[in-house]
């Protein structure tokens, strides 16, 4: 972490540190009612007092700690409740995504979304769960891109950061990938042939049925 400065992504210190922290709150390596004090996060991130103050700022911006006075600052996480909420919110603004992306991607986007798929199916025969949900995680952004809007891409590129690092462990089974290819084969098949109807019902039903996933393994 001494190198976060130097991020892959280019962000600054304060970015890359409110990151690693919101990762490990998401994921429960920092459990909720964890008690965090600057002193602390320092030694155990590698960093200066000045990026941790920002990174605090934001996540109390997140909801995802709580300043309490005189005691200090507190994990306050996602509750399970929080969950199935966001994937509520979520399925809702992936549907309205799809339309619009349905409607404006060019014929470059829908062919970065086929190759996306291909990778998937490609990755799904060999079993490779890693792979396939690095390419799940793909396909969405490549849709939320082609609506043209920046503000649903930033709220379903945080939705889906949540939901994401708040996923337990994997221990898929069965024929999760190809039923989660399937799923995507059926939204991209609305959008290539661009049947905004089609798109919305495919995009419904694997909202639902990620959120069902979900539950049988979180709840």
């Amino acid at each position: 972490m001494d190198n976060m400065a130097n991020e892959k992504n280019n962000q600054p210190l304060s970015a890359g540190l409110y990151q690693e922290i919101q990762k490990d709150i998401l994921s429960g390596v920092i459990p909720s009612d964890t008690k965090l004090t600057e002193q602390a996060v320092c030694k155990k991130y590698n960093v200066s007092r000045t990026p941790v103050r920002e990174a605090f700022r934001q996540l109390e911006a997140d909801g995802l700690i709580e300043n309490i006075p005189n005691r200090g600052a507190f994990v306050t996480g996602l509750t399970k409740r929080d969950i199935s909420d966001l994937f509520d919110l979520r399925a809702l603004f992936e549907i309205q995504a799809v339309e619009w992306a349905i409607k404006r991607m060019t014929e470059e986007d829908i062919e970065s979304l086929r190759e996306t798929v291909d990778f998937m199916e490609f990755y799904t025969l060999k079993d490779d769960i890693d792979k396939v949900l690095s390419f799940n995680s793909q396909f969405h952004s490549i849709i939320y891109a082609g609506t043209k809007d920046r503000m649903i891409q930033k709220t379903l590129s945080t939705y889906q950061t949540y939901l994401r690092h708040s996923a337990p462990a994997s221990n898929y089974t069965g024929d999760y990938l190809k039923t989660l290819l399937e799923e995507h084969r059926a939204i991209f098949d609305a959008v290539e042939s661009r049947n905004t109807a089609a798109g919305r019902k495919a995009m419904e039903y694997h909202m639902e049925q990620s959120k069902l996933r979900r539950i049988s393994t979180y709840f």
